[in-house]
């Protein structure tokens, strides 16, 4: 009875454990090789790229013109507010995904170095 009770016991805090993970959202940082690869301006859309919005959201720029980002955020590429951050920098960035709906639907993000001055 009492090995019952224990296997009883780890069995309910092993399934209180398991439910409480978060599913961790899919990699934005996997390429997905049979899909098209674009470098493209990434920045603030409300602080570089002047697109409507309260709040510092993430926005590319591609062929000239801006779109938000769906699928990563602002804060996931650093400190958006830091000298080199996107309410600061346009940057350039690695991309797969798709315009859908006026949005950038990102299956890939990666925000790419800085140039020094010495290597522009």
């Amino acid at each position: 009875m009492q090995l019952h009770l224990r296997l009883l016991t780890t069995a309910l805090l092993l399934s209180c454990a398991v439910l409480a993970q978060t599913e961790k959202p899919k990699s934005i940082h996997q390429k997905h090789s049979k899909k098209p690869v674009q470098v493209v301006e990434a920045s603030c859309g409300q602080c570089k790229f002047k697109l409507p919005g309260k709040s510092c959201d993430l926005a590319v720029r591609i062929d000239g013109k801006a779109y938000f980002v769906d699928g990563t955020k602002i804060d996931d590429h650093g400190d958006a507010h830091a000298e080199d951050g996107f309410c600061e920098a346009i940057r350039k960035a690695e991309v797969q995904g798709e315009v859908v709906n006026g949005r950038f639907k990102a299956t890939y993000f990666k925000l790419l170095p800085e140039k020094k001055a010495s290597q522009q």
